[in-house]
């Protein structure tokens, strides 16, 4: 699975700026049925958790309500430069993780 994070060119110290998320997945609600008619099981990512400078800065609980390749956006601030990163966790137990040197003038 691959991801995204998308954040302003430029950030200045303690200010705050939006944060966008993009997470290829295919975010299987469960409820569809394949070629053959068999249900596809469900598997979406259920726990995605952002940190920056070692503190969680967003955390949320997905479910089947979530579109394929779900985006998401939420603001920071960032005091300082640092490693901002995305980790996640699907029903099937798949792993995945993003980084992002963000710096800060």
């Amino acid at each position: 699975m691959a991801a995204r994070i998308i954040t302003p060119s430029s950030i200045k110290s303690d200010e705050p700026f939006e944060v966008r998320i993009l997470i290829q997945h295919a975010m299987e609600t469960g409820y569809r049925l394949d070629m053959m008619g068999t249900l596809i099981a469900k598997n979406v990512i259920k726990n995605l958790t952002v940190t920056f400078l070692d503190a969680v800065v967003f955390k949320a609980s997905l479910g089947t309500g979530i579109a394929a390749n779900p985006s998401l956006q939420f603001w920071m601030r960032a005091p300082q430069n640092g490693l901002l990163k995305l980790s996640w966790e699907d029903d099937l137990g798949v792993m995945g993780q993003a980084e992002k040197l963000l710096e800060v003038k």
